[in-house]
């Protein structure tokens, strides 16, 4: 299949190169205008540029439009690439607010086309591990915690266009990561969140060589409630020095604990009273739901690039028509944006919020 990738970030050198290990083709690069969609090509290796987003759109041979560009621009861009009958993948999260990422949920139900999100965690082996052992039935959550850790923002002078609302979006630091520990937490143990209270800390009132004030939060700490009656509570902060990106995720249950942590995401720490272990991706142990994703032998280790193609090829293959496992939807992008809505709500009136 043929790709168009709008935006040319790191972000989109990744999307780039899953799909050329999926065993598909990068044929058009574009951004906001020329100078940006030059640049959008160099990064991706495109084989064509366009002039703008809509041009790359419309060409009758670009099968699957890559959405890589500023949160606010999404929601035009993803309409005009359903009504041209493009399957999309839209970075998160799908807009700046809940609304319009409901009406963009709306359009892309009224097609038969594919459109996802890349919570690419989704996408390890190990995860997929603990995905099959909490289905089980044998281990039922009790209590879930974590934290997901960057230091990109942890200084003053540090600044990026998430940081103005007007393009990120009320939230910064939940809606750009905690979100993906949110959607782990649900992917893996089967659960939703019910109920949550949380509260919000800005480190800098004002950031950058030239100090523009700034309006959405650095760090983000939650208690909340899951469907299955347990309870759990995660920290999120992109100012946090020394940690690049750390996200850990525990599950405790009554016969066993699990800890999964993104930075060394080939193994899981299962705790036991008899027993306590390290699982190794591709032990003899390993269910066929996470070989399923090995990319490689047992003693090769596979990073966020593979799980990344993992999801990238399983995108195309739902394209191409196949049945996938775990693939997430623009429902589990608007799920995102239920969650980052909750979450503002109970940072402003300090009260515990429903999810509805």
């Amino acid at each position: 299949m043929r790709a168009g990738i709008i935006g040319g970030g790191m972000i989109a050198r990744v999307h780039a190169h899953a799909v050329r290990a999926s065993g598909h083709e990068v044929l058009a690069a574009a951004g906001r205008d020329s100078a940006s969609g030059q640049r959008a090509g160099q990064q991706t290796g495109a084989r064509e540029v366009h002039s703008t987003p809509l041009e790359l759109i419309e060409d009758p041979r670009v099968e699957v439009v890559h959405i890589c560009s500023p949160n606010d621009t999404h929601p035009d861009l993803v309409r005009a690439a359903l009504e041209a009958g493009k399957h999309v993948i839209c970075e998160k999260p799908l807009a700046t607010g809940r609304a319009d990422a409901q009406a963009m949920v709306d359009h892309w139900r009224a097609t038969d086309l594919v459109a996802t999100v890349p919570f690419g965690y989704r996408f390890y082996s190990s995860i997929r591990e603990l995905r099959a052992r909490l289905s089980s039935g044998e281990d039922t959550p009790h209590l879930v915690r974590g934290n997901y850790l960057q230091d990109w923002l942890s200084r003053p002078t540090d600044t990026n266009w998430r940081v103005d609302s007007a393009q990120g979006g009320q939230s910064r630091a939940f809606a750009d990561i905690g979100v993906h520990w949110c959607d782990l937490l649900e992917f893996i143990t089967g659960q939703r969140i019910t109920s949550l209270t949380a509260d919000l800390s800005t480190v800098y009132d004002t950031r950058g060589t030239s100090p523009e004030p700034v309006s959405t939060e650095d760090a983000a700490v939650l208690v909340f409630r899951l469907d299955g009656g347990a309870l759990g509570s995660a920290t999120i902060s992109q100012a946090a020095p020394g940690h690049k990106n750390d996200l850990r995720i525990a599950v405790d249950t009554p016969v066993h604990s699990y800890e999964f942590h993104q930075e060394e995401p080939n193994t899981l720490w299962i705790g036991g009273r008899e027993q306590t272990r390290i699982w190794n991706r591709a032990d003899e142990d390993a269910s066929p739901l996470s070989t399923a994703y090995d990319q490689s032998p047992g003693g090769h280790p596979q990073g966020w690039r593979d799980a990344f193609t993992s999801f990238v090829a399983d995108t195309y293959r739902a394209a191409q028509g196949e049945d996938v496992d775990g693939l997430p939807t623009f429902d589990d992008g608007l799920r995102a944006a239920v969650l980052t809505d909750a979450v503002l709500t109970s940072a402003a009136s300090g009260r515990w919020v429903d999810i509805n």
